[in-house]
């Protein structure tokens, strides 16, 4: 159902089962899946791509243009994968000429008051609490956690199956499976909870302390760190997972305890 009171540009391409609150607005170029509910006072903008079975709360703002001085009008999108939820006053920026998409994935939580700039790519199953602030360029993978408050700096990336406490000030990369905290954020041991729950068994989580245990524990500079893990540690997803992470860490990587 759509409310007679939502404005909505007869160029919107809105799937069947769709419902619309009133005194929303939704533009021209948009694509809504079905099953879709969009409650009362939201902005869909143009580029918006909205999956299957999402829900918006009141005040949600989609796909408006970048905060970004770089930007010069160009033609990006603002994807929305099936099953995520964008609670009350959500904001999320389209992308710019840098990836030409902002992209959060399926089955995801974005609590109230959350922000997503410009060109962030967030991955399956991540929640982030209530006003978590995530600035341009962001990558974040999935089964990430994100505590209230929390601010990311432009360019920072989020290992999958991380969880990054409440109030965090994100300045460097957090390495996947890990927990982050402290101020400044720190690397305070696996995410041994977060993984159990998604079926990782205890020689798995044990595999995992042992990596970070060597890169964080011993004293070793990073390059050396890696290497001793790829040569003591049998090959196992986890491990590829790890290294590759920290190989590619553009901003430097959290710091030990």
């Amino acid at each position: 159902m759509i409310s007679p009171l939502a404005s909505i540009d007869p160029n919107a391409k809105i799937d069947e089962g769709v419902e619309i609150g009133p005194f929303t607005t939704v533009y021209g170029d948009v694509e809504i899946g079905k099953g879709t509910w969009i409650g009362p006072n939201v902005t869909i903008m143009d580029g918006a791509r909205i999956g299957e079975n999402c829900k918006i709360f009141p005040g949600a703002v989609i796909s408006a243009v970048p905060q970004d001085l770089k930007f010069e009008g160009e033609y990006t999108t603002t994807v929305i994968g099936n099953n995520t939820v964008l609670r009350e006053c959500v904001t999320i920026n389209r992308g710019t000429s840098d990836k030409m998409m902002t992209k959060i994935g399926e089955n995801c939580l974005l609590m109230a008051y959350v922000h997503v700039a410009h060109d962030c790519i967030i991955a399956n199953n991540c929640i982030f609490s209530n006003a978590v602030q995530i600035a341009g360029h962001v990558e974040i993978d999935e089964f990430t956690i994100v505590g209230g408050t929390a601010a990311i700096h432009q360019f920072v990336k989020i290992g999958k199956h991380a969880f990054v406490a409440g109030g965090s000030l994100v300045r460097k990369d957090v390495p996947p499976f890990v927990k982050a905290a402290n101020d400044p954020l720190s690397y305070c041991g696996v995410n041994g909870v977060g993984l159990r729950r998604r079926g990782f068994n205890d020689e798995e989580v044990r595999q995992i302390h042992e990596m970070y245990r060597t890169f964080y524990a011993k004293g070793l500079r990073k390059e050396v760190a890696i290497q001793q893990i790829e040569d003591e540690v049998h090959d196992c997803e986890a491990k590829n997972i790890i290294v590759d992470f920290l190989k590619n860490a553009t901003r430097g990587v959290i710091k030990g305890y």
